[in-house]
């Protein structure tokens, strides 16, 4: 008979199949990995890893949720760490840089990954929305402070995408090494600023 897990056991048992997974599904893509391997690779039987998920979807979403709660807390801190906006946003684009380079597995699982089941994760649906509070937050603040105007929502886009896209050609080593990955950053952010900032108006 299966001995009762605490509370303690499940959540340090699930840290550790995460862990693992993040790993294993970054490698190799979640459509490779199996159960049996994930189990092979904690050492336990093949049907311990069900007691603690319903299936290797919903560990991918767990893992996934891992990245987003990890990643919202450095932007978060970051956020918090800065002023005014522009300061602030420049903080936060930091921390955005540093989280994906550093932890490149959880990054492309996050973004790079499309899983049909998402909204069927309610941990996963949470961890997205707060990430992405502190990604979008910096621009209201922006735009209070009249220093750029237009959507929130588009301005924080074309933000995100463009930095998104840099990160990942650095990822994939698709940079030459002529290119200043912090010089290009700093260009298109500074580019687009310039795109969003108020117009004068056409009686000034």
């Amino acid at each position: 008979m299966p001995r009762v897990l605490t509370k303690t056991d499940v959540a340090e048992f699930r840290d550790r199949l995460c862990e693992i997974a993040e790993r294993l599904f970054a490698e190799q893509g979640p459509q490779a990995v199996s159960m049996r391997q994930l189990a092979t690779e904690l050492g336990v039987s093949p049907m311990t890893p069900y007691r603690y998920f319903k299936d290797k979807d919903d560990i991918l979403a767990a893992v996934r949720a891992s990245g987003f709660d990890r990643f919202a807390v450095a932007l978060e801190a970051a956020a918090a760490s800065a002023d005014p906006a522009d300061e602030r946003g420049r903080a936060v684009g930091d921390a955005y840089v540093r989280f994906a380079l550093e932890h490149p597995a959880a990054y492309r699982l996050m973004f790079d990954l499309e899983q049909p089941t998402e909204t069927d994760h309610p941990n996963l649906m949470r961890a997205v929305g707060r990430a992405r509070a502190t990604l979008t937050g910096y621009i209201d603040g922006l735009i209070r402070e009249g220093r750029i105007q237009g959507d929130p929502a588009t301005i924080a886009l074309s933000f995100w995408a463009s930095v998104h896209g840099l990160i990942v050609l650095r990822l994939a080593g698709k940079l030459s090494d002529e290119v200043d990955f912090e010089a290009a950053r700093a260009a298109m952010v500074g580019a687009l600023a310039r795109g969003f900032s108020p117009r004068p108006s056409s009686g000034s």
